[in-house]
């Protein structure tokens, strides 16, 4: 079985989002900036992870890890390889650039291969922390959700590309066979993020003046998207997910009935539901049926939106 160690960055107020994106995708989180897991994330896919090492090889001193790495077979192929170690990696400080690059020197003349350091056909890391060290594959991340920030319409209280694409994967952590829908999308943030990340999603709203908007923002990233005028209590179809950001707690003043109906109509077309409010609304969701399963609060300096999963 693989190994892969991933490796993250996160603004302050962003740690509590990014643990829960981490549960949500792994199955487990890391009180650090470091996880090891089996299960292969394409690291584009985050936007915390910065890095994945596919583990070829691992020792507990580094003359060990280099005798394996002479062992490597990559054929007639040329090769970069690098330290990981560019920041404090769990309790492991940094390692200076010169030490670094000593390294790398060293370990590079062990493999077999043609070094090429401006277009290499194959990208080599190393990492240590805790105490070994780590050889693999290396795939470096990109930051995808930041080409969204800027698009033909965009609100000031809509979710940020950040947020909106953890959100999507907390929602839809395997996309594979998954029916996803945004009942309330906006502008559709949510929307073209979870496009670029293959998930089949539709997105529905109630107000009008947001459609032609949502279908401008997602063609202009040459993505096609099904969305429509729809009030959530009129869709019929069912879903495997629903991601609902409640945008009702901030445009319009909703009778508390009103506000569980939507709650009711989330549960019904849908078995599980990622629920962004502004509100704490933990009495309405157990209510409708739901059982909150994971939580986080995501904030933007005294700006505070809690991150619901239910199920």
């Amino acid at each position: 079985m693989s190994t892969f160690i991933y490796t993250y960055v996160w603004h302050g107020d962003e740690h509590d989002l990014c643990q829960l994106e981490m549960r949500s995708l792994f199955g487990h989180d890391s009180q650090t900036n470091v996880l090891k897991s089996p299960i292969a994330i394409d690291p584009r896919r985050s936007p915390f992870i910065k890095e994945r090492l596919e583990v070829l090889y691992e020792a507990d001193h580094w003359e060990h890890l280099m005798d394996q790495v002479e062992k490597l077979q990559l054929e007639e192929t040329t090769f970069k390889v690098f330290s990981l170690n560019t920041m404090d990696i769990g309790s492991m400080k940094k390692i200076a650039h010169g030490e670094r690059r000593r390294l790398e020197r060293e370990i590079g003349l062990r493999i077999h291969a043609e070094p090429d350091l401006d277009h290499p056909e194959s990208i080599l890391g190393f990492l240590t922390f805790d105490g070994r060290w780590y050889f693999g594959h290396y795939t470096e991340s990109e930051s995808i959700w930041y080409r969204h920030i800027t698009k033909p319409h965009s609100y000031s209280t809509a979710l940020s590309t950040r947020v909106a694409r953890a959100v999507a994967n907390i929602a839809v952590p395997q996309p594979e066979g998954v029916k996803a829908i945004d009942p309330c999308c906006g502008i559709g943030n949510v929307l073209v993020e979870a496009l670029s990340m293959g998930i089949d999603i539709v997105g529905r709203d109630i107000n009008r003046l947001v459609i032609g908007p949502a279908r401008e923002n997602i063609t202009y990233f040459g993505f096609e998207g099904d969305v429509k005028r729809s009030a959530i209590a009129d869709i019929t179809e069912s879903y495997d997910v629903a991601i609902l950001d409640m945008p009702y707690n901030i445009f319009s003043k909703v009778s508390p009935e009103e506000h569980l109906d939507i709650l009711q109509h989330a549960r019904r077309i849908a078995k599980k539901a990622v629920i962004v409010t502004i509100d704490t609304i933990d009495d309405e969701v157990e209510q409708v049926g739901f059982t909150i399963t994971d939580r986080c609060e995501a904030k933007k300096g005294t700006f505070i939106r809690q991150v619901l999963v239910c199920e």
